[in-house]
C-alpha cells in the first residue's frame, strides 16, 4: 500500500485528508510567547486577529516528527511504501530535515517540491492519477510535472513581504509611494519577483495574461488562492476568461504558515505550465 505525507506548507487542511488521501505534517507557528501546530490548534480567526489586530508577526519553524516518524516507520515495517512531499527546499529547511530522518529507509520517498500550497496539491493529484502504478513510476510523474507548475501572487500590503525578509527595504519604500504591485512566483523554488505593475488592475491582468502566455494545460486544476478574504481573488476571476473556470474546483485560503509572509488579502492563481 501506498502511503503519502505532506507537510503543512501545502495548505490542505486536516478536514481534507481523506478527499486528498494524505496525512499531514504540521509546521510549527510562533506567535508571541504561544507555539502552535499549524493547521491543528491555530484556527484562522485567532491567526488573522494576532496578525492584523494586535500585530504579532509569526515566526515557522520545522515540524516536530516523534509521532510521524513512529508511523511513517510502522507504515513501512508492514511493508507499505511511503512518499513525503515537502515544501521547497529553497524556503524551508522541512525537505532537508526529513530526507536525512529517513535516508537509511529505501521505503521512504522525499520528494522536494520547488513549490509550495496550491503546487503541493497539483502533485498530491497527480499521485492520485496514478496510484494505480508502481511507486517508482508514480515518483517519476510526481517529478516530472514538478517543472511546469507556476504560482503567480500578489500581495496587497508589502508590510510582510517586509517584515518576513522576502524585501528590501528600498523595495518597500519605493513600491509602496508608487502604488507598485510585485507579481511574486516560485521558480526552481525560490521567491521570484515575475514582474511589477502600477495598480491592483494592472497586476491582474498580468496574471490573466499568463493563462494564455503559459499555455496553461487544461488537464489540470486552476487552484485560485487567496489569505483573509476573497474580494481580491473574486475581481481577478471575473477578469479571467470564462473557459478557464471548469478548471477552477478548489480555492484555497492559504495556512498560517504560507499566510503570515503575504498578509491579508493576497490573492492569485497556481496551474500547469504547458509542455
Amino acid at each position: 500500500m501506498l502511503r503519502v505525507f505532506v507537510d503543512s506548507g501545502s495548505s490542505i487542511k486536516q478536514e481534507e485528508k481523506e478527499k486528498y488521501n494524505v496525512e499531514i505534517i504540521p509546521l510549527k507557528i510562533l506567535l508571541g510567547d504561544k507555539e502552535y501546530q499549524d493547521g491543528v490548534d491555530l484556527s484562522m480567526e485567532e491567526f488573522y486577529h494576532q496578525l492584523i489586530d494586535n500585530k504579532i508577526f509569526p515566526k515557522t519553524s520545522l515540524p516536530s516528527m516523534v509521532e510521524f516518524e513512529k508511523k511513517i516507520n510502522e507504515y513501512t515495517s508492514a511493508g507499505d511504501d511511503v512518499i513525503i512531499i515537502t515544501i521547497s527546499s529553497k524556503i524551508s529547511g522541512t525537505y532537508n530535515f526529513i530526507r536525512l530522518l529517513f535516508e537509511d529507509n529505501n521505503k521512504v520517498t522525499v520528494i522536494d517540491s520547488l513549490t509550495a500550497v496550491g503546487g503541493i496539491r497539483l502533485l498530491v493529484n497527480e499521485i492520485n492519477r496514478y496510484r494505480h502504478e508502481i511507486t517508482e513510476v508514480i515518483v517519476s510523474k510526481v517529478k516530472s510535472l514538478i517543472s511546469r507548475i507556476k504560482v503567480l501572487a500578489i500581495p496587497e500590503s508589502l508590510t510582510y513581504l517586509l517584515r518576513g525578509g522576502r524585501l528590501s527595504k528600498v523595495s518597500y519604500a519605493v513600491g509602496t509611494a508608487l502604488r507598485i504591485n510585485p507579481i511574486i512566483s516560485l521558480d526552481e523554488g525560490k521567491v521570484h519577483v515575475d514582474a511589477k505593475k502600477r495598480g491592483i488592475r494592472h497586476s491582474m491582468e498580468y496574471i490573466v495574461n499568463a493563462l494564455d502566455e503559459l499555455k496553461c494545460d487544461p488537464n489540470y486544476e486552476i487552484i485560485p488562492s487567496y489569505t483573509y478574504k476573497t474580494d481580491n481573488l473574486e475581481k481577478l476571476i471575473s477578469m479571467t476568461d470564462p473557459k478557464y473556470h471548469a478548471q477552477m474546483k478548489v480555492y484555497d485560503n492559504l495556512d498560517p504558515a504560507i499566510a503570515c509572509h503575504w498578509g491579508p488579502n493576497a490573492f492569485g492563481y497556481i496551474f500547469v505550465k504547458g509542455e
